[in-house]
């Protein structure tokens, strides 16, 4: 069993093994003074916090601020953070896509996913309803036990 600070080490190895990668093709572009947090260091923050279930870059830098400053002691100000993050959003894209590949997502050929139904009529409805007719289906809600 890892304590969480193990895990946010295995992640920062693994992210900043992978952006290596990543940066060889994709060189990263940077205008102005160099941010006071490595790519990596933000990346990190933002699959740790997912994982998490934070999902605001406001309450990611409050909670790596508030616990985790001695893991990252070159997080400044939540301005920076925030605007650092949004600058790496190509960058988790292509992490995410290199993560992926490296874990056989795109050659399995069974792949479990877990779904949220979405109601778009209701079941007496349902035969007569145009609304994504090639994609949606009958399903079967055991919150509400309801079909």
């Amino acid at each position: 069993m890892f304590s969480i600070e193990e895990f946010i080490i295995a992640v920062f190895c693994c992210v900043d093994d992978v952006l290596i990668e990543i940066t060889q093709i994709y060189p990263i572009k940077r205008r102005g003074f160099a941010p006071s947090l490595r790519e990596s260091e933000v990346l990190t923050m933002q699959v740790v916090a997912e994982f998490l279930g934070i999902d605001a870059d406001k309450d990611i830098w409050k909670y790596f601020h508030r616990h985790w400053l001695g893991l990252f002691p070159n997080l400044k100000s939540r301005y920076a953070f925030i605007r650092q993050a949004a600058n790496c959003w190509q960058y988790k894209e292509l992490l995410q896509q290199k993560l992926a590949q490296h874990l056989g997502a795109f050659s399995d050929q069974l792949h479990l996913i877990d779904g949220l139904p979405i109601p778009l009529c209701s079941f007496s409805r349902a035969p007569n309803c145009r609304s994504f007719k090639s994609q949606a289906d009958y399903g079967f809600c055991a919150a509400k036990k309801q079909t």
